[in-house]
């Protein structure tokens, strides 16, 4: 709101008056209005009210001792003796071209024995100090029940109560006024600050409506201080002044506009010698700490600067405004990404400028208003130590005199330095202490930083006219503190690859920034090696020209020979020199030997197309120790190129030359948490140069041999489901693999137990298949091997088996061996009698033990003889059954009498009869 709120005396009374329109007497108007708060006003007014001040008189019940205005809502509190009356501003809609500002009071804040010296108002915070104490508290909305407001305020107003038994303040001031009693300090953060001694009941005010607001109180800080002392005595001038609370607002954006969101919130308070600054929003904490050269008078605090005068100086300090908040904006700020200076910075003196008798101080946008009087007493005289105690008698009878009738009253508008200006000049004299004092260049560079990271946080920046440069301005910075925490030996070096990322600059420009030109050998310290080692790390799109990547190879091979392959794998080093390359691998190879030395050795061999040398490198060590040593440099294989894996020439030429090398390192890296299985998907469907969906045999080989070692049930599982899903597609599309399989179903079974082996009946429906299915053999026999297994979820891949349903001979053993699975054997035998008769008696001998062996009397006999009726003498198999095998295992296992019912009452006793025997036998022997 556009208003002006005083604290008038006159006829020894004290008013409180908003002025409203006040612009209207600048522009040469002399009319004013003067009207109560909360005064209705007429439409016929409207005219009138736009070409007038208006004065609102605010009556209260008290003097009003102090006032603060909300810098986000407009609101207004006033500090009174025993309590805080707070005024919501109103915006009256008079009509539709006049809106006029107004208030409301809409909550009274009761502290009981708390005189007010001055309070600040904030976003619903509110901060009161006295001449010793500090109290913040926070106005909380909260669900309010119809005796809700009651409950709160007796809640929060009992929550601590004086000790029985002490003095009251009336009686030490009535019988101690010459003896001061000093309370020890405390400092009460948080919830332990409802521990004060200071009870609050909040009375609202505002007439009861539905969209009325109901709040409770929460306590976040109080501190207490005790006076200076001196051999002389007590300092009576020990008091509190300047409190202050400072709103930081989210960071402005193009697609949020002018729209300002609260961010942080912080609190200011000062002693005569000493400054506290405290974070208040989503953590209480002490920031920074402030020491005053001479004594102050009064303190300003703004998201850049601390303005503080003192009798002859108005000083300018740094703040930590901007740290925190950035912080309270980005909890990840402090990362390997992004980079803020930290808020425990020491605090800096910028400028110190004379002036005579600064008396009062407040800030404006750019503007420093500085109220000054000249004073014409003794300086020496001014300055003597006196022994006055500090009493409240002594405060009661200071005289009071006129200061309209004293002479020496100045006004100063003083413009504060631009952003811009102040960077560059920090900035130059950071470079004084480049080749002296390491922590004092970072200090100032550090302290030019937030002073721009301040400025772009300003909601005004997007429409202000330095807007760019303070973006270029920012990334200088980040360049600059870049530089430094890469060229200086400092316990935070690993700050060089933030600030350098947040520069923009690329990996080329910061080579060029630190490393000279030719080939004289310079020492390089921890923070460039760890940018350089995190940036060729990371994958990025920038391919370092040939000159550079040489350079950074001699970098490493000088620092940190050890990463030499790590560095070499890099997207970034493709343009480096191979032959330099292996010179440099052979030198550290011959102090420490390894086998990824040997493998990067055989990858630069490749790139310089000599085979000889290759061949030899590889020779070194076993095919199962080089595919371990891929787990040490996975890049040696595979890179990402914009998030997409992408082999290597090194992986090419092993699918051509040594798959089965290929397929095992891919395998050492899954294992090893190395590579991802859609990863390794990607890699070798890339590798194969096939069509998106088309699965690769290199990829199928991975497959099977992952499943071989891999342990985990749900990756297992996936994986089975793959394999099939492959062999199904291959078998019914009548597909032969593009290259030779490296594994044989015999060599799966031996060596993998999710290979079963192939039970007799499936080998003797197999023999007497198509000759066309002898093409596919492997991928048959392997999926039949699957499915004796008892590794796969049948109900899983029953969707997929489903092409096979009329395959032939393979798919009557799928079916069959999925029915068994599933516990469905008097189906299986069905499709077998079915199908394929031969089979049946093999099948029933394998299946049909323990639980599931009555289906030799319930299914398999009757069937058998159902069928043999129905053929007769045309079916000798279905009669060689029943006559081999069935009724054997039925008259052993049965009893005679149930042997008997089981037999066709139209059969051939001749035929029957050896079984009757040898069922009756039985009996007798038992």
């Amino acid at each position: 709101g556009d208003y002006l709120v005083t604290i008038e005396e006159k006829s020894k009374a004290t008013f409180l008056r908003a002025y409203m329109n006040w612009r209207c007497m600048s522009a040469g108007s002399s009319r004013v209005c003067v009207r109560m708060v909360g005064h209705k006003m007429e439409e016929s007014y409207g005219e009138t009210l736009k070409e007038q001040m208006s004065i609102v008189e605010m009556p209260l019940s008290d003097p009003p001792l102090c006032i603060s205005c909300c810098p986000v809502n407009g609101d207004l509190l006033v500090g009174c003796k025993n309590k805080l009356v707070m005024f919501c501003l109103k915006y009256l809609v008079i009509n539709q071209n006049l809106t006029v500002l107004d208030f409301e009071r809409s909550l009274i804040l009761h502290i009981d024995n708390l005189i007010p010296a001055e309070v600040a108002l904030c976003a619903g915070h509110i901060a009161i100090t006295t001449e010793l104490d500090v109290l913040i508290l926070k106005l909380e909305l909260v669900q309010q029940s119809a005796d809700g407001t009651e409950q709160c305020a007796h809640r929060v107003s009992t929550l601590e109560k004086p000790v029985d038994g002490g003095p009251s303040a009336h009686t030490l001031q009535l019988e101690l006024d010459e003896f001061i009693i000093c309370q020890k300090p405390v400092e009460l953060l948080g919830e332990e600050s409802k521990l004060c001694e200071i009870p609050v009941t909040l009375e609202s005010t505002e007439l009861p409506t539905e969209d009325t607001k109901h709040f409770q109180v929460q306590y976040l800080l109080f501190r207490r201080f005790t006076p200076d002392q001196s051999p002389f005595g007590f300092c009576e001038e020990t008091k509190l002044h300047s409190v202050q609370l400072l709103p930081v607002y989210q960071t402005a954006h193009e697609e949020t506009g002018n729209k300002r969101e609260l961010l942080s919130l912080f609190c200011f308070f000062s002693l005569p010698h000493v400054g506290y600054l405290y974070s208040v929003g989503k953590l209480v904490e002490l920031i920074s700490t402030y020491q005053y050269s001479e004594k102050s008078e009064q303190a300003v605090l703004t998201p850049q600067f601390l303005h503080v005068i003192t009798s002859e100086n108005l000083q300018c300090f740094t703040v930590r405004c901007s740290a925190a908040a950035a912080r309270d904006e980005d909890p990840y700020i402090d990362t390997t990404a992004k980079a803020c200076p930290p808020v425990a910075l020491d605090v800096c003196t910028l400028r110190m400028q004379l002036f005579i008798g600064p008396r009062a101080i407040c800030h404006f946008k750019n503007h420093i208003i500085l109220l000054t009087k000249a004073n014409t007493e003794d300086i020496t005289e001014r300055r003597k130590p006196t022994r006055r105690m500090l009493s409240r008698k002594a405060d009661s009878i200071k005289s009071r005199t006129n200061s309209e009738s004293e002479p020496g009253w100045n006004l100063y508008i003083i413009n504060t330095v631009s952003t811009i200006q102040l960077y560059r000049e920090m900035v130059d004299y950071s470079r004084t202490y480049e080749n002296v004092k390491t922590e004092s260049c970072i200090h100032l560079l550090s302290e030019a930083h937030l002073l721009v990271r301040a400025a772009i946080m300003d909601p005004s920046f997007l429409k202000s006219d330095e807007k760019e440069e303070l973006l270029r301005a920012f990334r200088e910075s980040c360049a600059a503190l870049g530089d430094c925490y890469s060229r200086f030996d400092t316990k935070d070096y690993h700050l060089a690859l933030p600030y350098y990322r947040m520069s923009g600059l690329s990996m080329t420009e910061v080579l060029k920034r630190l490393v000279s030109e030719g080939d004289e050998i310079q020492t390089y310290e921890r923070g460039f090696i760890f940018y350089l080692t995190h940036s060729l790390n990371e994958d990025l799109n920038e391919e370092l020209s040939k000159e550079s990547a040489n350079k950074v190879l001699q970098i490493f091979y000088l620092a940190d020979p050890v990463q030499l392959p790590n560095i070499l794998c890099s997207p970034c080093m493709r343009n480096v020199c191979p032959l330099t390359a292996v010179k440099y691998l052979q030198k550290v190879e011959n102090i420490m030997p390894s086998v990824v030395l040997t493998l990067t050795k055989a990858f630069m061999a490749l790139k310089m197309g000599d085979l000889t040398m290759y061949e030899h490198e590889m020779d070194s060590y076993k095919e199962t120790i080089l595919a371990c040593g891929f787990i040490g440099q996975p890049k040696l294989l595979r890179q990402h190129k914009k998030g997409i894996v992408t082999p290597t020439e090194f992986a090419v030429h092993l699918k051509e030359m040594q798959p089965g090398l290929l397929v095992a390192a891919t395998v050492a890296l899954h294992e090893n948490s190395k590579i991802e299985l859609e990863e390794a998907d990607t890699f070798f469907k890339m590798l194969s140069s096939n069509s998106e969906n088309a699965i690769p045999q290199l990829l199928v080989d991975f497959w099977e041999a992952l499943l071989v070692v891999c342990s985990q049930e749900e990756i297992l599982q996936e994986l089975l489901l793959r394999v099939t899903s492959q062999y199904v597609w291959r078998i019914s599309n009548k597909q032969l693999p593009e290259t030779k399989p490296l594994k044989t179903t015999e060599d799966l079974i031996n060596s993998c137990n999710h290979f079963g082996l192939i039970f007799p009946w499936v080998t003797s429906i197999m023999s007497v298949g198509s000759p066309s299915d002898q093409d596919y053999h492997e991928d048959i026999s392997k999926l039949q091997s699957l499915l004796c297994s008892q590794s796969i979820n049948i109900s899983s891949v029953l969707p997929v088996l489903e092409p096979l349903t009329e395959a032939g001979n393979v798919g009557l053993t799928i079916h069959v061996l999925c029915s068994t699975r599933l516990g469905k054997y008097e189906e299986a035998i069905d499709q077998l009698l079915k199908s394929c008769p031969d089979a049946a008696v093999l099948y029933a001998q394998h299946e049909l033990k323990d639980d599931s062996r009555a289906v030799w009397w319930n299914k398999l006999l009757p069937e058998l003889c159902k069928r043999t009726r129905l053929a007769g003498n045309d079916c000798p198999v279905l009669i060689s059954s029943l006559k081999a095998e069935t009724l054997s295992v039925v008259a052993t296992e049965l009893e005679l009498r149930d042997f008997l019912s089981l037999l066709p009452e139209d059969g051939t006793a001749a035929f029957f009869l050896p079984h009757l025997l040898h069922c009756s036998q039985k009996k007798q022997l038992t």
